[in-house]
């Protein structure tokens, strides 16, 4: 297994970092595992590593439904950034409504970076899956 050098999870449900981390920790061998409570807070951060040539996380968990700035935005928001690394966005989701489903299609479709949609709850054999490196 290779190991990653840092994940991200941005969701605003503290029970699913929670869980999201416990299952990261006991699976996958990486760095360091950051949270961020909705995606304003996110790419700011992840603009700032970016501008001062700090790692841009290999791999990004995302809610959708946040406050402030919601999953869709941050990623519109991601995908302005010149990065030219490949990144695994898993978004993580509870919805099941089809337009959100349309949105993913939508934004997988005019990125390089790899972005899957994935239901909650998220289990050790889909995680391991889901952490590999894009």
């Amino acid at each position: 297994m290779k190991k990653i050098s840092d994940i991200t999870i941005i969701d605003d449900d503290a029970i699913t970092v929670f869980g999201l981390r416990k299952l990261i920790s006991s699976s996958i061998e990486c760095n360091s595992i950051e949270a961020y409570a909705n995606g304003k807070i996110a790419i700011d951060a992840l603009t700032d590593f970016y501008n001062n040539d700090h790692q841009i996380p290999q791999i990004i968990f995302l809610d959708i439904n946040m406050p402030i700035m919601d999953g869709w935005e941050f990623l519109e928001a991601f995908l302005e950034l010149p990065i030219t690394e490949k990144i695994r966005i898993n978004i993580v989701t509870s919805s099941i409504d089809p337009r959100d489903q349309k949105q993913w299609e939508y934004f997988k479709s005019k990125s390089h970076h790899l972005i899957t949609f994935n239901q909650k709850p998220i289990d050790r054999n889909t995680i391991t899956e889901i952490t590999k490196v894009a």
